[in-house]
């Protein structure tokens, strides 16, 4: 029977769900949540109590419940580790594979699918599971990428910004296949996506500075740069993201679609990468445009009212 004791709003509810022919769960798993959500601290009672009442409940509930309470679980930093990964196993449909070595490399042993089912999962899902997929990965059981170093991640930012300045999409994917560690193919990928998570989750990995993310971001690709909400949008999730979750995609980009070239690993330059043709290129534009910032939320704010 589930119980209330600690949630004393609930009881009526908890009634009604232990009762043949109503199926209150959902509600009663939601209102739950926002209970807790609502209380800064919780004591060791509570937080346990929390714990086994939402993980009897979310195996319960219907997906749409479950996308509900992830996102106000998401918010909520000292949530229950145990709950955000079951939302998280949820939300990305991580599955053990069918046989122990099935998956090798730095995935081995850690009970979820392959990287490259955990990448194209990333990249099929919108823009907000994709903000969920993000803030929840810090507590997946998923070993994060080598962070890169300041001064390496300081050169690569300026590479970045350049590239993106003289609109040069071809030296802006070499530069995300160096640093990151990544194919030519997926670095293109992430430059081409017209969502442009996987732009934010680089600027994260490299501790990008985030007026240097917005003039990236306002020289992309037309979806994103000319859409003064979605800019907004990518520049709130740069701050939200925790680098170390950044790490953690960056790490199942690196082993679903590895650079094809040997590397000393990510935030390394390879030998090859100053080639002939790059000496005798012409300088790219360095004059950095003032961003706009105050005029795109002042229409922002103007669009949303």
């Amino acid at each position: 029977m589930l119980e209330a004791s600690k949630f004393p709003n609930l009881n009526g509810l908890v009634e009604l769900a232990n009762r043949d022919g109503i199926d209150i769960r959902p509600t009663l798993l939601r209102v739950m949540t926002d209970l807790y959500v609502q209380k800064a601290q919780h004591t060791q009672q509570e937080q346990k109590h929390f714990t086994e009442l939402a993980l009897r409940l979310i195996d319960l509930v219907d997906a749409k419940t479950r996308a509900i309470v992830a996102n106000k679980i998401a918010g909520y930093p000292t949530a229950p580790a145990a709950v955000r990964q079951r939302l998280l196993k949820e939300l990305i449909s991580i599955k053990a594979p069918e046989a122990p070595d099935a998956v090798t490399g730095p995935f081995a042993g850690s009970g979820t699918a392959p990287a490259d089912e955990l990448s194209e999962l990333f990249f099929a899902a919108s823009a907000e599971e994709r903000r969920l997929i993000l803030l929840n990965l810090p507590y997946a059981l998923l070993p994060p990428a080598q962070p890169i170093t300041p001064a390496i991640a300081r050169e690569s930012t300026h590479r970045l910004e350049a590239a993106a300045l003289g609109h040069n999409s071809e030296l802006f994917a070499r530069e995300l296949e160096r640093i990151l560690g990544i194919s030519r193919e997926q670095a293109r990928r992430l430059y081409d996506d017209e969502s442009g998570e996987p732009i934010v989750v680089a600027a994260v990995a490299l501790g990008m500075p985030a007026t240097v993310l917005q003039r990236i971001l306002l020289c992309l690709h037309p979806a994103i740069s000319q859409s003064v909400q979605r800019v907004y949008e990518l520049a709130l999730l740069h701050e939200e993201i925790a680098p170390d979750a950044a790490l953690r995609l960056v790490a199942i980009w690196q082993a679903s679609h590895p650079a094809e070239k040997p590397s000393s690993g990510p935030g390394h330059r390879p030998q090859y990468w100053h080639d002939e043709s790059e000496r005798n290129a012409p300088a790219l534009p360095v004059t950095r445009p003032k961003v706009p910032w105050d005029e795109l939320m002042q229409k922002h704010r103007a669009d949303g009212a």
